[in-house]
C-alpha cells in the first residue's frame, strides 16, 4: 500500500533517531485509493518488521511468533497483522484445509469492527488470497 510510484523520499529526525519514509502528498494519494480495504501483512512488510516504529504508530507490540514454541505463542504461527483503512486493528491465521482458505483473526480492542466496510473489505481480501493462492472460491472465517 505504501509504495508509489514516481513517490519521493521524506526523512524525519525524532529524538535523534532518523526515519524514512513516502512524502506526506504522496502517502495521501496512496491511502485514498485504497482507503477501505483491508490488508493482511506479512510479518516481513516494511510496515511491520520495524519493531520500534510499529509500536510507535500502533501503540501495541507485534513479533513473528513462527520460531516461538506453540505453547508461548501469543497470536499464532504465522500471524499477519491487520491493516484497515491507515490503523492496524489486529492480526489474522490464514491456512488451507481440502483447498478452502481457513481465517482466524484478533483484534486489539478485543472485537472487530462492526461496520459493513469492514466486513466487506475483509471479505474481499480473503477472497483475493484464495484467488492467489488457486484455492476454492469458498472460505470459512473461523471466529470473529
Amino acid at each position: 500500500m505504501l509504495a508509489c510510484r514516481g513517490a519521493s523520499v521524506a526523512t524525519v529526525t525524532v529524538a535523534g533517531q532518523r526515519w524514512y519514509g513516502v512524502s506526506a502528498q504522496d502517502l495521501t494519494q496512496s491511502i485514498s485509493a485504497h482507503a477501505d480495504r483491508v490488508f493482511l501483512l506479512t510479518p516481513f512488510d516494511p510496515v511491520v518488521w520495524d519493531r520500534l516504529r510499529f509500536e510507535l504508530f500502533w501503540d501495541w507490540s507485534f513479533r513473528f511468533e513462527a520460531y516461538t514454541p506453540a505453547a508461548k505463542r501469543i497470536r499464532g504461527y504465522y500471524a499477519m497483522p491487520l491493516l484497515w483503512r491507515d490503523i492496524v486493528i489486529g492480526w489474522g491465521n490464514l491456512s488451507a484445509k481440502q483447498r478452502r482458505l481457513q481465517a482466524q483473526f484478533g483484534y486489539v480492542s478485543g472485537q472487530a469492527p462492526q461496520k459493513g466496510e469492514f466486513r466487506f473489505a475483509l471479505k474481499h481480501e480473503l477472497q483475493s488470497t484464495s484467488d492467489f493462492l488457486r484455492l476454492t472460491t469458498d472460505f470459512e472465517i473461523l471466529n470473529s
